[in-house]
């Protein structure tokens, strides 16, 4: 079953064809008006679908005679040249909404499937591959929703829903624990986060009580060292590792024994899927 789908996903299509078409796409006004066309949409390589109600949203916009009948579901494996959905409907509209639809869906399929990638690597060790905000502007929900769909978990979706104190905090709150009690203070209902660059940082971070700590660059040695510290200190705080993480380091991370591994690659490194539209007038 598919994730919740992201509440702006509207607007971000809405962007999305005013961008592209403008005051109208004279290329499609070549083509006759009562065209109809038939076709599909197909992958050339294996993924991770992701962006079906971005690809529906995009015609429905356009003309709602359009019909797609969708071979796969979000989330679901995809093998190369499998059909991904069949369409058919009036030809300008249909040739209007091509790009963007395709855009959407390479783009959201690739954060998927790179994130499955991630996923499987860990498999068994019980860690928890999670995203950050490194996200094209404007699509941050859609990206994270596509994280979802590759078997990944959302960090904070943005600045106000989750406190992250970072060294340059620290630095203006004065210490760890200032920051972490001017937090509690301000924020009392949101979960606290602090990033830790050392061990001596961490036995701060355990003492002032937040919630998860995030390990940066931490080399394996000194994961597992802070693992260890904290079982023994009897902290209920959650262990987040994240740094030039890779699928070829991901698993020895993992096995270190922390609770989550977040990767700023998933959404910003992204290589689209390998996505065509033919087509057939008749």
């Amino acid at each position: 079953m598919p994730p919740a789908l992201p509440a702006d996903l509207d607007a971000q299509v809405e962007a999305a064809l005013r961008e592209d078409i403008g005051s109208g796409d004279v290329t499609a006004a070549l083509v006759p008006a009562a065209q109809q066309v038939r076709g599909a949409a197909v992958t050339r390589e294996a993924g991770i679908l992701c962006g079906r109600a971005w690809a529906e949203e995009t015609f429905r916009r356009l003309d709602t005679r359009v019909r797609l009948e969708w071979r796969a579901e979000d989330g679901a494996r995809l093998e190369p040249a499998q059909i991904i959905f069949a369409i058919s409907g009036p030809a300008r509209a249909v040739l209007s909404g091509e790009r963007t639809a395709l855009n959407f869906l390479q783009l959201l399929s690739a954060t998927a499937t790179v994130t499955r990638r991630f996923v499987d690597a860990v498999a068994g060790t019980g860690c928890r591959i999670l995203d950050t905000r490194k996200t094209l502007p404007g699509l941050r929900s859609a990206q994270k929703y596509a994280v979802r769909c590759g078997g990944g978990e959302n960090h904070r979706m943005g600045l106000y829903d989750r406190v992250l104190i970072k060294e340059n905090h620290i630095a203006a709150a004065g210490s760890i624990s200032a920051a972490v009690a001017a937090a509690r203070h301000s924020a009392p209902a949101i979960c606290v986060e602090v990033e830790v660059e050392s061990l001596a940082e961490l036995e701060e971070a355990l003492s002032a009580q937040a919630d998860i700590i995030l390990l940066d660059e931490f080399n394996l040695h000194d994961l597992q060292a802070a693992v260890t510290r904290t079982r023994a200190h009897g902290a209920q705080a959650k262990l987040e590792a994240s740094g030039s993480v890779t699928l070829e380091t991901v698993r020895a991370i993992a096995a270190t024994g922390v609770d989550y591994i977040s990767v700023g690659s998933l959404t910003k490194h992204v290589q689209a899927l390998d996505l065509s539209m033919r087509l057939s007038f008749g």
